[in-house]
């Protein structure tokens, strides 16, 4: 087994001369390793099935869910793939929605440890998927930045940043993975739990930092994204090649997808492990704490519905470009 860091990247890892589907123990140990040393790892040509997907992910932990179809396909019972699915139906709404920076299950009360894909049909143009490195992007930052955020926290949710991204509202139901109603509060700056770095903890589900006004919220949180994004070495791009497989460690990592013509398919297959506990729990429903962010939400998202306008569904991204935002105290992040 070879493991190449990227070339002109502060992240990141290419594994080759490696057979996923039967690792052996030491292989699992020293991918393992990379993977918390690097934040995302690459396996080329593995031509995973939807059970060697989720057996590697169980490599890592408990599962949120496993080998769960990322497709603009209707997903048969025998596995095949049929009908385009339209841009009208919440799914692929939702999947409009991951075109924006983020991490994944912030909005849920545990957030989620890391995430695998592994890609079975691909198109020639669009459709890549990129990550951003939060630790070389807090590393990076200021010091009086880094101590003007350090006791911060911002609240989560998916039913917010699809409305704030999308002017998407769908409704919120309690039992719902997605759209359950709840909103999570966590820091602005995150521990590793595994490797006591920290880095930044942001994307498109955080809002309304406590302690702030909602433009000085909306202000620095944009200005934090947007400075991680700045910097062509904390930036990767993957162009998805049939049978490769990508690991990235959510707690470290932003990730989106880029667009594509939804008219023709793309399937990927995707297995999600949750964060322990002691680390990713922000706090339950049924916790005291748990209503000031159902209130933050409901306000917020009837702010939202005001101010939505003409936003219609569809897919755009968030810049990537190194435009400085001055925050609301006269600094300038970079």
């Amino acid at each position: 087994m070879k493991i190449t860091p990227i070339k002109n990247k502060k992240f990141g890892g290419v594994v080759t001369n490696v057979k996923l589907k039967n690792i052996s123990e030491v292989e699992c140990s020293e991918i393992k390793e990379a993977f918390l040393k690097l934040g995302f790892l690459l396996f080329p040509r593995q031509f995973l099935t939807e059970e060697e997907n989720i057996h590697f992910g169980e490599r890592f932990g408990t599962l949120e869910f496993g080998a769960q179809s990322f497709a603009n396909q209707k997903k048969n019972e025998d596995g095949t793939y049929g009908e385009i699915l339209g841009q009208n139906i919440q799914r692929m709404r939702t999947n409009l929605g991951n075109e924006y920076w983020h991490t994944d299950s912030t909005y849920r009360p545990i957030s989620s440890k890391c995430a695998i894909l592994s890609a079975v049909k691909v198109t020639q143009k669009g459709g890549e998927t990129e990550l951003a490195d939060m630790r070389s992007g807090y590393a990076d930052l200021k010091e009086s930045i880094k101590n003007r955020i350090s006791d911060l926290s911002a609240y989560h949710s998916n039913l917010y940043s699809q409305a704030n991204d999308l002017g998407d509202f769908p409704p919120a139901e309690i039992n719902s993975f997605n759209y359950h109603g709840e909103a999570s509060l966590r820091p602005l700056v995150k521990i590793h739990p595994e490797t006591g770095i920290k880095n930044l903890f942001i994307g498109r589900h955080a809002f309304g930092i406590p302690g702030l006004s909602r433009k000085e919220s909306r202000e620095l949180l944009n200005s934090l994204l947007a400075f991680v994004v700045s910097d062509k070495t904390r930036v990767f791009k993957h162009k998805w090649e049939v049978g490769d497989t990508l690991i990235w460690d959510n707690r470290r990592l932003l990730h989106r997808a880029k667009p594509y013509d939804y008219s023709i398919p793309r399937a990927l297959i995707g297995t999600r492990v949750a964060g322990e506990v002691e680390s990713e729990l922000a706090y339950y429903p049924s916790d005291p704490e748990a209503q000031s962010g159902r209130d933050a939400l409901k306000s917020e998202l009837a702010l939202l519905r005001q101010e939505a306008g003409g936003k219609k569904f569809g897919g755009s991204t968030v810049s990537t470009s190194s435009i400085p935002v001055n925050l609301s105290d006269g600094s300038v992040i970079y």
